[in-house]
């Protein structure tokens, strides 16, 4: 007889930003398939999803992984639901319309590695800064690269997983890094986001380290924030070769500038200022190869006779793929 480690995960109900929370159930045969992950429950008045007299929330198995970090273990991905079976309203994967998959997504994770003992960026003294922001891009050398044995070790785990990381790179600011990932189709990218953030955040907890996802947490300094910059596509654009099409899309997004803000992370308008590449969170621009417009047309796009994707650039880093990916296809869809 076999024994395995099922870690399921989900999201909890806190606001703004909701965290990932885990919790592990052992099983006896298991044969790795998410036909086999039961339903679970757990304590809801814990995680700001129940009140303390009607506590009990349902976990609901939508996707799962092998866990690398652990022996005999499995990660399960999960959704929130009521104890009637309806989807919670922190739930926001139950928003997505994109049944038939035609939705493809690749999400860009900026974050930062965070020195739990100085409350600084890896890199940063204290009490001052390192050098201006620049050469710590794609970098490599102990002068400008911070942390790289974290982010190297979760693209590992990643891999290991089966999660589609599609890269990894040092960003702009000391001790900022991303990670980019990849699905066809809206729900199944954010799974595989979420679970990467999960495995990263495990990671951090070995060397002691916080995964800092705030937007702007250098505050109001001349270093860039954090985004999660969301690449899409859907048949039309992968398929139409037309720039009018193409601005027609971009020109849906102009009307719906506040219910995109509403889900693209809390305390964004610190990074959408319009300056450090970004756009002001109440404008909204397109434009070719345009890093400081709302959506960059990428120029391989265009080179390829119309036929690709776009890029919301205003995602900030702690924003919910599932709601992004809900609000952008609801927009395209219009």
């Amino acid at each position: 007889m076999s024994i395995s480690k099922l870690e399921y995960i989900w999201l909890d109900g806190y606001k703004p930003t909701q965290s990932l929370r885990g919790k592990t159930k052992i099983v006896k045969d298991f044969g790795g398939t998410l036909d086999e992950c039961p339903m679970w429950s757990f304590d809801g008045s814990s995680t700001e999803q129940a009140e303390g007299g009607s506590s009990d929330m349902l976990l609901k198995p939508v996707a799962i992984y092998p866990d690398p970090q652990r022996k005999n273990a499995y990660i399960v991905m999960t959704e929130v639901l009521n104890s009637d079976g309806s989807a919670h309203e922190s739930n926001m994967r139950a928003l997505i319309d994109d049944d038939d998959d035609d939705f493809w997504f690749g999400f860009e994770q900026e974050y930062f590695l965070w020195d739990t003992e100085t409350n600084l960026p890896l890199g940063f003294p204290v009490g001052g800064y390192p050098a201006p922001q620049g050469p710590y891009y794609c970098s490599v050398g102990a002068k400008n690269a911070y942390g790289r044995e974290i982010i190297e070790e979760h693209l590992d785990v990643c891999l290991d997983a089966g999660i589609n990381v599609e890269g990894i790179n040092g960003e702009v600011a000391a001790g900022q890094w991303e990670f980019q990932v990849f699905a066809k189709g809206a729900a199944a990218a954010g799974d595989e986001l979420w679970v990467a953030r999960y495995l990263l955040e495990r990671i951090g907890e070995k060397y002691g380290v916080h995964i800092e996802y705030h937007p702007k947490p250098l505050g109001a300094t001349d270093w860039n924030g954090s985004g999660m910059h969301a690449n899409f596509s859907n048949t039309t654009l992968r398929t139409c070769g037309s720039k009018e099409i193409y601005e027609e899309i971009c020109q849906k997004f102009g009307k719906t500038i506040k219910e995109h803000i509403s889900v693209y992370g809390a305390d964004n308008d610190k990074r959408l200022t319009g300056l450090h590449e970004t756009q002001s969170i109440d404008k909204f621009s397109y434009g070719i190869s345009d890093r400081g417009a709302s959506i960059r047309i990428p120029i391989i796009t265009v080179e390829n006779g119309w036929k690709g994707w776009l890029e919301d650039r205003r995602p900030a880093s702690n924003a919910n793929p599932y709601g992004v990916a809900a609000a952008i296809i609801s927009t395209v869809k219009s």
